[in-house]
C-alpha cells in the first residue's frame, strides 16, 4: 500500500484510447483528455470571472484533472453507449465509484483516505465548477470528434459523438461561458477547411436554431 502505486496508476491513463474499437486518424488518451479538459476549464472559469461570477479555483482544477481517473478500471466507454440511458449511466457512475472506493481503500494511506475519496470523484454537479466542468469535458469530446471529421473519417459514430457533445453544451446556454463559446469560437470552427456546407454544419445550424426557438 502506498501512495507509489497512485502515482504509477497515473502512467497507465496514457495507454488508455478513447472511443475504443473505431478507426481514428488521431488516438487520445484518457490523460491527454483530462489535460485538455483542465486547459479548457481554464478559460472557461476566467470567462465566468470576468462576467462578475465567483470561481473556486482549487475545486475546478481538482474536478478538471481528476474527473476520468475511475477509467483506469474500466477503460473508456463511447459517449452513445453510456448516456444510452438514465439509467444505464448510473449504473456506470456507481460501478466506477465502487472501483475508485475499493482502490483507495488497498493504496491510498488512511491519513489521506477521505481526501482522495472526495477528489477522485467524477466533479460534475450543480456547483459553478462542476457545471464548467461538464462543458469542457463536452468542448474537448467536440474538437475528438471535429477533427475526424474533418479528416473525413467515414464513421458516423463521430458525427453522433459531435451532436450528442454539442446538444450537451447547449443544454448549459445561459452560462456566460458557453454564451461565449457559441458565439466567439463556434463560428471559427465552422470556418475551417473541409466544414463549410458539410454535414456538421447543418447540424451545428439545426441545433442552434432549435435552442434559439426555446428562448
Amino acid at each position: 500500500m502506498g501512495i507509489h502505486h497512485y502515482f504509477k496508476s497515473l502512467s497507465d491513463l496514457e495507454q488508455i484510447y478513447r472511443c475504443p474499437g473505431k478507426f481514428k486518424y488521431q488516438n487520445h488518451s484518457v490523460a491527454s483528455h483530462s489535460f485538455k479538459v483542465a486547459k479548457i476549464a481554464q478559460f472557461l472559469g476566467t470567462v465566468e470571472e470576468q462576467t462578475g461570477n465567483k470561481v473556486n479555483w482549487r475545486a475546478l482544477y481538482e474536478k478538471a484533472l481528476n474527473h476520468d481517473y475511475a477509467e483506469l478500471f474500466t477503460g473508456d466507454i463511447k459517449t452513445p453507449v453510456k448516456y444510452a440511458s438514465k439509467e444505464l449511466k448510473e449504473l456506470f457512475s456507481q460501478v466506477e465509484a465502487q472501483m475508485v472506493k475499493k482502490f483507495i481503500d488497498k493504496e491510498i494511506p488512511p491519513r489521506f483516505q477521505a481526501i482522495y475519496l472526495e477528489r477522485l470523484q467524477e466533479g460534475k454537479d450543480q456547483t459553478l465548477e462542476g457545471k464548467i466542468l461538464s462543458v469542457a469535458d463536452k468542448i474537448d469530446l467536440l474538437y475528438e470528434a471535429f477533427g475526424e471529421i474533418q479528416k473525413e473519417n467515414p464513421e458516423p459514430l463521430f458525427l453522433e459523438i459531435y451532436q450528442e457533445a454539442l446538444t450537451t453544451i447547449l443544454a448549459f446556454k445561459e452560462m456566460a461561458c458557453v454564451q461565449y463559446f457559441l458565439e466567439e469560437i463556434l463560428p471559427d470552427m465552422m470556418r475551417e477547411p473541409f466544414i463549410e456546407d458539410s454535414e456538421v454544419t447543418k447540424m451545428t445550424e439545426k441545433l442552434l436554431k432549435e435552442i434559439g426557438k426555446e428562448q
